[in-house]
């Protein structure tokens, strides 16, 4: 017996009993359309963001896609299988108790790549692969090296870095990350790409390990970072996903969220090579906040050459050159 969408919140069973929920929606028949609005329904009524989105995206990855339109016609129409649906109502209840929907399925896309994703490592954010396009268009320094060399403070997953490579094949990367979750994890992010040979990952905390770690590297071409940038006091208002699984560490940029900015503004002279670019990512606070610190520090020889808007129009990226 087929029943139609509407009809479908109506008669789900209202008991908590989960295997009997589960066994009710397989006797019926459901597709995954019809699935994606019982789900919608319950994040809907959980008060949990995205409803729709989250529905489709969990429902999608259970039938091995990514969106609804990239499941076969004929696996979209067909009632999902008895599997499929404890998958399915595994990954809801992760989400009804806000687990990022990334770490839900373990995955997900940045720009042309898709990344593992994992617990407690920042998710990378569509600003992000904003970040990765000015470096691209902006930097004199790797436009001017044959064999480029970059520097990423705080890899995370790997995401900037390897698509900085993926772009510029002929470059290296050595990405350093405090963390041995991320560290761990942009390997994993490199290998499944392919990418290994070009990036070398390093456990290295910018704060507190000595420079001559990564002076030993070598002269780079360009620095970026989408470091910790969070006011500690805005932390709290996080949004349950964020706060509750990825990692404060990258995330908390100390008072005023410049404490690991200051870090790298400080290193990259040393690191540089002439001509070479710095690029950050910081909240809409801190450009101007950048410009009137390297003012006050004139013995930082770092000039100052944009701040430039997000996709939202707010003042996001700095760009810094050597002189």
């Amino acid at each position: 017996m087929h029943v139609s969408c509407t009809m479908l919140c109506r008669l789900l069973p209202k008991s908590n009993h989960r295997w009997l929920q589960r066994r009710w929606l397989a006797a019926h028949g459901l597709t995954p359309h019809m699935l994606v609005l019982h789900w919608q329904k319950i994040f809907e009524t959980h008060k949990v963001p995205e409803a729709r989105e989250s529905s489709e995206i969990i429902i999608s990855h259970a039938l091995g896609g990514k969106t609804l339109h990239g499941i076969p016609p004929s696996e979209a129409q067909r009632p999902v299988s008895a599997s499929q649906l404890e998958h399915i109502e595994s990954m809801g209840q992760q989400r009804l108790n806000r687990v990022p929907v990334q770490y839900v399925i373990g995955e997900w896309d940045f720009l042309d790549m898709t990344l593992q994703m994992r617990p407690p490592v920042f998710i990378p954010r569509p600003e992000t692969e904003e970040l990765v396009g000015l470096v691209l268009a902006e930097s004199q320094g790797l436009k001017n090296s044959m064999k480029p060399r970059i520097l990423e403070v705080g890899c995370g997953s790997g995401a900037v870095s390897l698509a900085l490579l993926r772009h510029l094949p002929q470059s290296h990367v050595l990405a350093i990350d405090k963390t041995e979750a991320a560290v761990n994890l942009t390997r994993d992010n490199a290998e499944r790409l392919g990418l290994q040979d070009k990036i070398h990952i390093l456990r290295h905390d910018v704060m507190l390990d000595p420079p001559e770690r990564l002076l030993s590297w070598g002269p780079v071409d360009a620095i970026v970072s989408n470091p910790p940038y969070i006011f500690t006091a805005d932390m709290s208002q996080l949004e349950p996903e964020i706060f509750r699984y990825e990692d404060h560490n990258a995330l908390d940029g100390g008072p005023d969220g410049m404490n690991v900015i200051q870090g790298i503004l400080h290193l990259a002279p040393q690191l540089l090579n002439q001509g070479g670019d710095v690029f950050l990512e910081g909240d809409p606070r801190h450009p101007d906040m950048i410009h009137q610190w390297l003012q006050k520090n004139t013995g930082i020889h770092l000039r100052l050459i944009s701040m430039v808007q997000d996709f939202c129009k707010k003042p996001r990226f700095v760009h810094l050159r050597k002189d």
